[in-house]
Formats: C-alpha cells, structure tokens, sequence
C-alpha cells in the first residue's frame, strides 16, 4: 500500500467530524459537527466497515452531546485550519475532544465523501439544505471565486399535479438497515420526478410511523433515527440555537435552504393506511415480505409495489419455494437440495457429529450452506465445512448475537451478520461450487471449475400494445456475482465500492445464445409463480445452456444506490435510468 507508516498516539477521548463550506464571501463557515460514538466491545477504530456500512457498533449525533463551548471551539479551530492550508470550497476535518476539554485534528479531507448520507450531507441537512441545495451552494460560490458564470436554473412548468408517493422503510427485522439505505434511496429519487410526490415515512420498532423532515432520515441507523425523532422537540430549543449562527455566518439566500426543520409526526401503522394513495415498500424481512403489510394495503385499497401477499409470502419462505420450484417441472429450471430443521432440534446437536452426518448424508454434500428458512436474504447465511463449523454457527444463533466474528468459521474472512433473534426453522442445501471469476487489478480472470456462475436476475412487468392486451415479465440482463469470500457478504450485495457484478455477463464467459435461454427461464419461472411488477432472482448459471438453478426469489429486492436492479436497468436498449425504473415500478402497479 505504502513505503511509509504513521505512527500516533491513540486517542482516549471522544470521536468527532466537522464540515466546513466556503460561502459566497470567502469566508470559512463550518457546519455543526457530528460527533461518533462507537461501541467499546466492537473495537474503537473507525475502520471502512464502520464507516460506510449501516451498523450499531457506531452512533452519530448532530449536533454532538459536547457542551455548546466545545462545539463553538471545534467549529472555530476548523475554520482556522481551513484558511491556514488555503483550501477552497469546502472540507472535512476529523478530530478528539479530549477529557471533555481538549481538541486534537486527526485527518484533514479536501474532499468530502458523498454518499447519500455521508457526513457532508447529513450536517448540510441539519440546516435545512437538501443534496441538491448543497451541491448548488458549493458549484455556485466556487464558480464565483474563479469569475465562471454561473446559470440560472430553468424551472420546468407542469399543469399536472404530482401522485403522492409515501414510502415507508425501517422496521424491527435483521434487514432493516438495508431497508434505511434503499427506502432513503428512493425517497431521493423520486424528489427528481416530474409525475410522483415522494415522501419519507420510518416503520419503528412498535408499528408506529413516523413523518420525518429531511435532516432526521440521513442516518446510517434505524435506531439513530428513532431516537432523534423521540427526542426532537426536547432538542429543538438548542439545535434552532446552533443552526441559527451557522446560517448567519453562510449568508444564505432565500432558496438556498429549501427543507425546514418539523416536528416529528407520528401515527399508526392502521392510520398510515389509511390515509394513503400509493405506498413504496422498502421494507425488507418481516412484515415486508412475508405478505403481511401487502394484505394490510390491499384490503383498504391503497396500491403498492410488487406482488401480492400470497406471492410475498410464497417467497420470503425459502423451502416452500423450492418445493413449487421443484412441483413446477420447468424444463431447465431447478433448486438445490434442501432440508429444513426445527431450531429446538438443532441446538441440542451442537456437540455432537450426529447432526452434520445426517444433513451432509441426506444432501449428497460434503459441505453445507445454512441461512434463515423464511427471513431475508442478507442475514446468516454461511458455508460450513464441519460439524465444528455447524457447533459455532449454532451457538451464536443460540444467542442471538447480531454477528459472528471474522474468522469463526472455516475461510470466514469478513464478519457474518446474523438475524439477532431466535429463528423457528433453519434451513440447508449443499454447497454448489463456481467457477472461478476473479477481478484482479480491472483485469476480468476466469477460470472454468464447475461450468456454473452466480448470477442475479431482475424481472420487470411491462405494458403490452393494445392489440395485445395484458402485462408480460421481462427479464433484464443477469449479473454475475463476485463474492470475495464464501458467499456474498452484506457489503457486497448492497454497499457501493465493495461488491463486483458483471453486468451483462461478458461474451468469453456466458455465450450469448445461454444468455438468451437464461432470460427466458426467469420469465417462465416468474410467470409460473405469479410474480407481479418487479422482482429478482438469484440463480447458479449453466454457461454453456443457460440453466439455472436458483437460489431465491426476491418479491422485494434491495434498492440501495449500488443495487444491480439500476446496473441491469441502464444496461437494456434503449436503457432504463434509475429515476425511470422506479417511475415504472410505480406504474406497474396501476398508479
């Protein structure tokens, strides 16, 4: 990586990051600092995991729980360093307060990162600036610094009047970070759209739901967020405080802060129905997809994405779709061996070599994947190679832990996230082993094993011509999947700038008359099993044929910024964009 290490004391203290932003003048503002708690029994280093991908190992707080003196101390000496080192436009600074006194700088970034929730726009958020406001305020000031004109933005006129959209995210299942990061995503997107009205709506632990303002939803944390708005408006007399010098001391315009703060609202999950149109699940696990809220909508008559709840629920359970899999006799079309085990069986095995010979013998395996029967498809699920590794993985689920540790199991590299509760039924297939696709160095290596890739499939329900009444499945172009260890981790499925898909397959690897065949299987599959609007499914990939042997359905995919939906929907022709293909997903159920 380098010739050269830092070497620098570790820091007792508390955490901290603080944006600082040019305005029109010049002058150096910074914004209200975050501070990061994290948790001690985690480890207490601030590492890429932690950083990007939603966890509780990590709190943030905005503005942090210092006192006002230290905030006020932190913002100045930032400002005092972004004019030392003549920096333009805007940063971010990381730092200590130390003994609740003390400030140290750690690391200086001229270049924010700009996730959609990074720091940069969680604290422009706090007051009142949008992604977009921001964007502009920094383009704008920058342009004027350098004597660039800068245009006037053309408002675009429409006599129609936009549908309201509310989508809902969040709740209590092991997926519902995930379900943050592609609700939010969402959300965000359809802000662009000329035809929809979005809205943000947090399905809490209770089944409460809660209107958020846009400075509350920019958290990594279901909790986080939860928490900010029970505690909103005993907060609100210091915040407004804060926020008011910084806005001051930007000289913002009228315009340039378009999202003022509100109170939290929150309601029923029974109300929220109610006094709905048009509601986008980004719900994953759980009621989500097990059918339940999709009964819950259509019995009021509020339409939604995705299929209907007989469907959800067929799906979310891993064994009974294989078993209609199986019963539906697609040419072409099959499902790894599987056997489904009550957990109060499994936990008296956990010492015992019992168990592990009966699953291996019965599968036809020498080694086995386990995930959850009916949650789903991001949490615990492993290779196990032994009865030893079977003992550790029951173990942690004995106690529902939320993860289990790198390196427990065999070739377990990265931590493996778990559901965090206790599971009725386990569910195991054999291993199918891949070929070896690699990508070292932006150099595609392939290496035939198996004659099988890993491969996900996204499904669109598209509008027929009139002289062809009806809808019709459309399977977009597969992906394949890299995984660097055993199987997909959480960050690779969702997180951007970890996972690798290959969209389209490459020619040299799948050919494109198996590629033709593959496409044509999901929609028959899909078809069969009564799949509405959108959907994906996962799959191993003949690719000589173009066979499949799934995996999974997913009646709700992931729709975070990465997810390959958006990958496969920009790689059809003509191509679909991001803000189109949920306009269309939306359409799609009669909206």
């Amino acid at each position: 990586m380098d010739t050269r290490v830092v070497i620098e004391p570790f820091m007792e203290g508390k955490e901290f990051t603080v944006i600082v932003l040019q305005n029109s003048f010049g002058i150096p503002v910074a914004i209200l600092p975050t501070e990061i708690e994290m948790a001690f029994h985690e480890g207490r280093i601030f590492d890429f995991r932690k950083k990007y991908l939603p966890t509780n190992q990590v709190k943030y707080h905005c503005p942090p729980q210092f006192s006002d003196d230290i905030v006020e101390k932190i913002r100045r000496q930032a400002e005092q360093i972004f004019s030392m080192y003549g920096m333009k436009d805007f940063a971010r600074f990381d730092g200590w307060v130390i003994n609740d006194s003390e400030i140290r700088f750690s690391d200086f970034n001229t270049i924010s990162g700009m996730e959609q929730n990074s720091f940069l726009f969680q604290q422009a958020s706090r007051i009142g600036m949008s992604h977009g406001d921001l964007l502009k305020y920094i383009v704008k000031n920058s342009c004027k610094r350098q004597k660039i004109d800068f245009p006037e933005e053309v408002k675009k006129g429409s006599n129609l009047k936009k549908k309201p959209v509310r989508v809902i995210f969040g709740g209590k299942t092991s997926e519902r970070q995930v379900s943050l990061m592609s609700g939010t995503n969402v959300w965000l997107k359809l802000r662009k759209s000329d035809i929809y009205e979005s809205k943000p709506f947090l399905l809490d632990f209770d089944n409460n739901v809660w209107e958020l303002p846009y400075s509350l939803i920019l958290n990594h944390t279901v909790e986080e967020i939860i928490e900010n708005a029970k505690n909103a408006e005993r907060n609100q007399g210091r915040i407004a405080r804060l926020v008011g010098v910084v806005l001051e001391e930007l000289k913002l315009e009228k315009g340039e802060y378009s999202e003022p703060f509100f109170v939290p609202k929150k309601t029923t999950l029974a109300n929220f129905i109610k006094e709905s149109k048009f509601v986008f699940i980004g719900l994953h696990g759980g009621m989500g997809e097990d059918g339940t809220i999709q009964k819950l909508l259509a019995e009021s008559g509020v339409k939604y994405n995705g299929s209907d709840s007989e469907v959800s629920r067929l799906c979310m359970d891993k064994f009974a779709t294989g078993e209609f899999i199986r019963n539906a006799a697609i040419e072409g079309v099959t499902i790894a061996t599987q056997k489904v085990l009550p957990f109060n069986k499994i936990k008296n095995y956990l010492n015992s070599t019992a168990l592990w010979d009966e699953l291996t013998q019965e599968l036809d395996a020498k080694t086995l994947i386990v995930k959850p029967k009916d949650d789903g498809c991001s949490t615990g699920i492993a290779h196990l190679y032994t009865h030893v590794d079977l003992g550790e993985y029951m173990k942690h689920m004995v106690r529902c832990d939320s993860h289990i540790p790198a390196g427990t199991l065999k070739n377990q590299e990265n931590i493996l996230e778990m559901p965090g509760s206790i599971l009725r039924d386990v569910l195991f297939e054999k291993f199918v082993e891949t070929d070896n696709v690699q990508v070292k160095g932006n150099q595609l290596k392939y290496k035939r094993v198996s004659g099988l890739v890993e491969v996900t499939i996204g499904i669109l329900e598209k509008g027929l011509p009139a002289s062809k009444a009806g809808k019709k499945l459309h399977a977009l172009n597969p992906s394949i999947t890299i995984a660097e260890g055993e199987v997909l981790s959480l960050e690779e499925k969702f997180q951007g700038g970890t996972g690798v898909n290959l969209t389209p397959p490459p020619k040299e690897i799948v050919s494109p008359k198996a590629l033709a065949n593959a496409k044509s299987l999901i929609e028959k599959l899909g078809e069969k099993i009564g799949l509405q609007g959108y959907a994906r499914i996962d799959a191993f990939m003949n690719v000589k044929t173009g066979e499949l042997s799934v995996i999974e359905v997913n009646t709700l995919p992931g729709l975070t910024p990465s997810t390959v939906l958006y990958h496969q929907g920009l790689a059809e022709d003509p191509q679909i964009l991001p803000k189109e293909l949920l306009e269309l997903i939306i359409k799609n159920a009669g909206y």
